[in-house]
């Protein structure tokens, strides 16, 4: 959506008090841990931008609370598995030896909005290590919940999101779709850990030296979040409302995973993977 766009769908600029106000109304309290995922256009015209809407986040939550996004960087990945959009294979070792290494403070997020790619560069933000599938935090528990990221397993039972898991963490959607849900990887992983893999390669910096490497990384299954996530749009755990002008949900992380480990794990379901 274009400026032009949110400034048409929009009855006045949005302010830091009114999003705090919508956010508290769908039941953002102080002291939350909130994963995080936003499209800014959706909420409408805020004045201040993606700021403003960090700067509410941060006051729904209070100094107790911790914010935490993703901040995937999916460029640092083997070019061989690039479609959108593919390159020319001739290019492919060019870019292998070539590709600047993950660093948690440089990398720029991709794909993720311009309110994650802010928020990685806000002021006591932290990251965690994947140099393709990271996320960052902020509050009193970013350290606990960004300590481990297994190169291997990043959505994992001893990945970040996990971790929120375990501290009761509620994931909170501002006008974005269930594709998009990073935390239902969490659920994939706990209902298949043996689950296929992809080969896959990444830069990184090792005993501070430039290193490609190769990885071997869980496949993912989408295109199971939207029906599942329909399940949950109607299930007691999850509030609806408005951030603005975007459709917004708030729901429980742990119970969330629970359920979606349970529908999956199903040996119909399982059976219609395998098709």
């Amino acid at each position: 959506m274009t400026e032009a766009a949110a400034i048409a769908r929009s009855s006045g600029p949005l302010t830091q008090a009114r999003l705090v106000v919508d956010l508290q109304r769908l039941g953002v309290l102080p002291g939350m841990t909130l994963l995080v995922h936003t499209s800014l256009s959706r909420i409408g015209w805020v004045s201040g931008g993606a700021r403003t809407v960090i700067d509410s986040l941060l006051q729904a939550v209070g100094p107790d609370g911790t914010i935490v996004m993703p901040a995937q960087s999916s460029e640092l990945s083997d070019p061989s598995g690039w479609c959108d959009p593919p390159v020319p294979e001739s290019w492919w070792e060019t870019i292998r030896a070539t590709m600047p290494p993950y660093d948690p403070h440089l990398t720029p997020t991709r794909g993720m909005g311009q309110t994650a790619e802010i928020f990685r560069t806000w002021p006591g933000v932290q990251r965690s290590a994947h140099p393709q599938v990271s996320f960052t935090a902020l509050g009193p528990l970013a350290g606990d919940i960004l300590a481990h990221q297994p190169m291997d397993d990043p959505f994992g039972s001893h990945s970040p999101l996990a971790a929120m898991a375990d501290v009761n963490a509620q994931v909170l959607m501002i006008g974005t779709g269930w594709d998009t849900c990073t935390a239902l990887h969490l659920a994939e992983r706990l209902a298949a850990p043996d689950g296929p893999r992809f080969q896959d390669g990444t830069c990184i910096m090792a005993d501070g030296e430039r290193r490609w490497i190769s990885i071997r990384l869980p496949e993912t299954q989408t295109e199971r979040f939207e029906p599942f996530g329909a399940k949950l749009d109607g299930n007691s755990l999850l509030r609806h409302g408005h951030i603005g002008s975007a459709a917004s949900r708030l729901f429980p992380l742990a119970p969330a995973i629970h359920m979606a480990v349970e529908d999956w794990s199903r040996p119909e379901q399982q059976s219609e993977n395998d098709q």
